[in-house]
């Protein structure tokens, strides 16, 4: 009996323990299922990413919160706003250049069919006004210097009239030609083999490898301009930041684009990686703020003597706006929850309430009750999803960037979002599409220099082209103590003066 309850307690032993490998086997089967599953999940989204990319529209679709505020409401744009644009655009066509043209009647009309007398009808007023817009191609001209040279009659001297300024020595084009090389590449991103295209048209074959050798020595002149600029952006309180990469044809790499943008000002600087470099020699050792995303890059400046990092919200929304394909009801409640922050903005921009004490107690009351809302549904719902799925991505963004997210909430002077920034970037994503890439580091740098002065003209409401065609005369003779005159925001007034 002893032998055969041995035996007994062996075998109870024995499937105990099967029971307990097969019990782990199966929990770890079930954490294989998971991941798989997850896996799965993310590459059906990559899949689903690459499809839209290569098949579908390249424009982002996200409806900006002012149009989703403006449908939840059901409210209309303003009626005041659309007849000041009217009334700004009616000015802006009265400047235009006028031409009366007359339209005699003809003579076989000229007699009144009641009297039969030819010689009666008389002028009724002016006439009848109708308005024509027509569009004149531009055009080039040739500007021939004559100098005076005059001789004495004694035969030993000779005296030559001063040779007329140049954008820089033996230049044969004019600043006006350069400014339009300039804006048309920068502001409307149409590269050189298209403007060589376009400039045969009218007449003036211009080669490609002239062209950039005026884009490339225009830029190397108007550098001062640039430092500045970037001196007055590191010295602002608030300062937006973002890059983009483009490719370098020469190494055939990939460059970075960087954005820096501050109290009305853009500009942009060239580098060939995507390190902490860049923002160091910008912005280190400036106090401040600086808009950032999430991307490690910006630590080189954010310290306890430096700046202190504020999150983007528009990222945020971005990647809960991703998230609606995989998880659509808890990506459009999260959507839902950050549209009460973006209508606080809105409602102080329509009061002209940014950065005044009131704006500052809206976002201490309403704005933090919202950002509460929020940070307790992304704590509810932070294990719901697998982690690699959208919206868990979304909610762990979120959560690792809160502190900086909400910094906002505590000065008025802050921004809600990094949008300006990315809004700068634009116009070289479009560049990159039509002109593929830059040659080398140093046509990258050229490149960042114009964008910078043409972006910062745009800000202003300042013409590029009029602004250039000035300061690349005026900038090798202007004195370097007041270069600060010659900053787009500041040319009109100090040219003025």
């Amino acid at each position: 009996m002893a032998r055969k309850g041995s035996t007994t307690d062996a075998l109870i032993v024995q499937l105990t323990e099967t029971i307990s490998e097969l019990n782990a086997r199966v929990a770890e089967l079930g954490e294989m299922l998971r991941a798989r599953e997850a896996r799965e999940a993310e590459l059906v989204e990559q899949l689903d990413a690459l499809k839209r990319q290569l098949h579908g529209k390249k424009t982002e679709k996200m409806p900006r919160p002012t149009d989703v505020m403006r449908k939840t409401d059901g409210t209309k744009p303003d009626p005041k706003k659309a007849m000041e644009r009217r009334r700004a655009n009616a000015e802006a066509r009265a400047e235009l250049p006028t031409e009366i043209e007359p339209h005699r009647v003809p003579d076989s009309e000229r007699t009144c069919p009641s009297c039969g007398d030819g010689t009666g009808l008389r002028p009724l007023g002016e006439g009848r006004r109708t308005t024509e817009y027509d569009y004149v191609p531009g055009y080039f001209r040739r500007r021939v210097h004559l100098q005076e040279v005059l001789a004495c009659t004694c035969g030993t001297h000779v005296v030559t009239a001063p040779a007329p300024p140049r954008v820089y020595d033996q230049c044969q084009y004019g600043a006006g030609f350069i400014a339009h090389l300039i804006v048309a590449k920068c502001a409307d991103s149409i590269p050189i083999f298209r403007l060589e295209k376009a400039y045969a048209r009218h007449g003036i074959p211009v080669s490609r490898s002239t062209m950039n050798e005026l884009f490339h020595r225009s830029a190397e002149i108007l550098e001062p301009i640039h430092e500045r600029l970037l001196a007055s952006i590191r010295n602002a309180f608030v300062v937006h930041a973002d890059e983009t990469p483009l490719l370098m044809h020469k190494t055939n790499r990939r460059g970075y684009v960087w954005t820096f943008r501050a109290d009305g000002r853009v500009a942009y600087v060239f580098s060939k990686g995507r390190g902490g470099e860049t923002p160091r020699t910008v912005l280190g050792g400036s106090r401040g703020v600086l808009v950032v995303d999430a991307y490690t890059g910006y630590n080189a400046v954010l310290s306890v003597d430096g700046r202190e990092r504020a999150g983007c919200l528009a990222h945020v929304r971005r990647k809960f706006f991703e998230a609606l394909g995989s998880a659509p009801d808890l990506a459009q409640r999260a959507l839902d929850l950050v549209l009460p922050l973006y209508r606080v903005e809105q409602i102080a921009k329509d009061r002209s309430l940014v950065g005044s004490p009131t704006h500052a107690e809206m976002r201490a009351t309403f704005g933090r009750i919202a950002m509460t809302r929020l940070l307790r549904f992304l704590r509810e719902h932070r294990d719901t999803m697998p982690p690699r799925s959208p919206f868990g991505r979304a909610v762990r963004h979120a959560l690792r960037n809160w502190r900086a997210l909400t910094l906002y909430l505590r000065d008025p002077r802050v921004p809600i979002d990094n949008n300006p920034a990315e809004r700068a970037l634009r116009v070289v994503a479009l560049g990159r599409k039509n002109f593929l890439f830059v040659g080398d580091v140093e046509s990258g740098k050229h490149l960042a220099t114009l964008y910078s002065l043409v972006a910062s003209c745009e800000q202003a409401g300042v013409n590029p082209h009029a602004y250039l065609a000035d300061v690349l005369m005026r900038v090798q003779t202007h004195p370097q103590s007041r270069i600060e005159e010659l900053l787009p925001d500041r040319w009109d007034a100090a040219r003025c003066a």
